[in-house]
């Protein structure tokens, strides 16, 4: 493996090696066809929910409409390095570009926001459906849905900015090697030629209060939400509004199980093996999941998607 030793004028390396996953050839093959095989199957899947709730007019109300934008999320946010992740695993060259690796990090971490907030719309939604059923007309109006759309869509793209910008400063004179399959946050201020202690602090204070922030107002909206199903007496209703809640609530776990351990347990970063495993899993087997979460338990996603 050629290792860049190639300058810009200011001693900044100019591009950098994704080590990815270190094996055999035959293992490598074998990870790429598993891998693009999620991929394919993450992409259909998200793109049939998409295809389903444009075509049934019974689907145009605002849970559906956000869980449309959601699934275009998932497809931005597994395109945002897997793709780089596949080239790399039968290279032999396995380099990103500087600006690449920093357009790639921006991107990634700023879809991973606007997931957060997206996941807390949704559940916006379901406590004015299930709490506030009443008065859930003329609160969620469509309106109101697209301003949260757009909101969520502008909010995870700012919310990374200043951390993107203090990445563009960190500066870089080798090596060039990340021992990851994209470029993480750790990964690269590890590879910082003087210590960042500005930097590190506050991409640590932005992605800690992105998820703590919007996890515990997810959390907070689902136990009200739990306690009004409760109330509700046994019968259909009950059940639909359980088995709904249930599937958002079980890709709030996936999502934020896998990004807590990643970001918030301290023994997480010193291991480069589980590092990629962990962040394997909430990159590719969480857009995977959703789909069939949410087409499994949802009936009327599931009628649409027999029609589409």
């Amino acid at each position: 493996m050629n290792i860049s030793e190639t300058n810009n004028i200011s001693g900044s390396v100019t591009e950098f090696i994704l080590l990815g996953f270190p094996c055999r050839r035959e293992i490598r093959i074998l990870l790429f066809v598993i891998f693009s095989l999620i991929y394919l199957l993450t992409l259909m899947g998200n793109t049939s929910i998409i295809c389903a709730v444009w075509s049934s007019q019974k689907l145009h109300t605002p849970m559906y409409i956000l869980l449309a934008n959601f699934s275009f999320l998932e497809i931005c946010y597994v395109s945002s390095d897997v793709p780089k992740m596949l080239a790399n695993i039968i290279s032999q060259t396995k380099s990103i570009s500087y600006a690449g690796c920093l357009l790639q990090f921006y991107f990634f971490f700023s879809i991973c926001a606007a997931e957060g907030y997206f996941l807390s719309a949704m559940s916006f939604d379901r406590f004015l459906a299930i709490c506030r059923p009443l008065h859930y007309p003329t609160i969620m109006t469509h309106h109101l849905c697209a301003r949260l759309v757009v909101s969520c869509w502008v909010g995870g793209f700012l919310s990374i900015l200043i951390p993107a910008i203090l990445m563009t400063q960190v500066p870089f004179c080798g090596p060039n090697i990340i021992d990851h399959f994209f470029c993480d946050l750790g990964p690269l201020l590890a590879l910082s030629c003087t210590p960042v202690p500005k930097t590190t602090l506050t991409c640590a204070t932005v992605s800690s209060l992105i998820i703590f922030i919007t996890f515990l107002y997810i959390l907070g909206s689902y136990t009200l939400v739990l306690r009004a199903v409760l109330r509700v007496p046994a019968g259909s209703g009950r059940n639909k509004a359980f088995s709904t809640c249930a599937s958002h609530f079980l890709v709030v776990s996936l999502f934020y199980g896998s990004v807590m351990v990643m970001y918030v347990s301290p023994g997480s970063r010193s291991h480069p093996g589980t590092q990629k495993f962990v962040t394997l899993f909430y990159c590719m087997a969480t857009p995977f999941f959703n789909p069939l979460i949410y087409s499994l338990r949802n009936k009327d996603m599931k009628d649409a998607l027999k029609k589409l």
